[in-house]
């Protein structure tokens, strides 16, 4: 269900207000469910469920909701709009939930609504985000899987070498070794979803790619030799790119055919502005590298609107639409190799 306080509640109870409901239970509080469910219209009812196998038995135009053991007991008196501790710590339980429930074979995916990263921290919640926490929960003997985080919409996808932390943190720890994780891990994906040769542009760091060195090294000391490497081992990159042009080179839409599949960008913003600029109600995150699907919509908790029951659900109904194409093993949109 995402953050209590802020919009998630809503856009999970107006997806199953549409059309065409989600085949699909929330993991959540039922009180505040029941309210968000009233913020948007009113008139669709809940149904507390015990496990997953109870939704076979849930009556149509109707929420089933699980509920986890352990959240807050005072939930409900967290206030709608701003950051809470509570809600925080609710929306990490649930998070927990779910990854316990795929992995035990009890679910075919997840789909997060959005949670706040100061009320994560509130609560004494250690990973920023929610990519941080799915990849400590998906840890096994093994270790801890390499994830990255990639936004995608009908026209680009981009995925990121570093996500959570300051430009400088971000700065110093892209290396050879990371670009080429990413690089790897962004083409095992795109084998996954059914294409045959993924086109993988790196974008550079600094403005016009370093411009041969003027504007910064790193082009030249560490993302080309993990492009190289990447080539070496058969992968189709390219790079590095100008960061400022590479997202218009990969960008598939009428009238324009993408030159590539996937755009790796070094830094968050810079992958996630042109992506977000094309539209968030189009727009779907998905963790790269996990052992199970998960993905969510490509905006935050809009506290300024929480509770008014006024707040799209156009991204989390595009999330489960590719969550559901991931466990089928089809293409993702975003690029000339979806086969539109």
């Amino acid at each position: 269900m995402g953050d209590a306080c802020g919009i998630g509640p809503e856009i999970v109870a107006r997806l199953f207000r549409s059309a065409t409901p989600p085949d699909a239970f929330v993991i959540g509080d039922v009180g505040v469910m029941r309210r968000a469910a009233a913020a948007t219209g009113g008139l669709l009812a809940l149904a507390p469920i015990e496990r997953p196998a109870d939704v076979a038995d849930v009556p149509p135009n109707c929420i089933p909701v699980l509920q986890p053991p352990n959240l807050p007991g005072d939930l409900m008196e967290a206030p709608v709009g701003r950051v809470d501790a509570r809600a925080g710590a609710a929306a990490a339980r649930c998070i927990e939930h779910a990854v316990a429930l795929v992995r035990g074979g009890d679910a075919a995916a997840i789909v997060t609504a959005p949670i706040h990263k100061e009320a994560l921290a509130a609560a004494g919640i250690r990973y920023p985000g929610h990519t941080e926490m799915l990849q400590a929960l998906a840890a096994d003997a093994g270790g801890m899987p390499p994830v990255r985080m990639m936004l995608a919409n009908d026209e680009l996808r981009t995925v990121l070498v570093t996500i959570h932390q300051s430009v400088l943190d971000a700065i110093r720890a892209i290396t050879t070794e990371s670009v080429l994780e990413t690089i790897r891990i962004a083409h095992a994906s795109a084998l996954a979803w059914g294409i045959e040769r993924p086109r993988i542009a790196v974008g550079g760091l600094n403005p016009h790619a370093g411009e041969g060195g003027l504007f910064g090294d790193e082009e030249r000391r560490v993302i080309a030799p993990a492009v190289e490497a990447a080539r070496a081992e058969g992968i189709d990159a390219t790079g590095p790119h100008p960061p400022d042009t590479v997202f218009m080179r990969a960008r598939d839409a009428a009238g324009h055919a993408g030159e590539f599949d996937i755009v790796i960008a070094m830094l968050h913003d810079h992958g996630l502005i042109p992506v977000k600029y094309l539209g968030v109600e189009h727009g779907v995150n998905v963790t790269l590298g996990l052992p199970f699907v998960r993905t969510s919509p490509d905006h935050g908790t809009a506290f300024d609107i929480a509770g008014r029951g006024i707040a799209s659900a156009a991204s989390l109904a595009y999330a489960a639409q590719v969550a559901r194409r991931l466990v089928r093993g089809q293409a993702l949109p975003g690029g000339a190799s979806d086969g539109r």
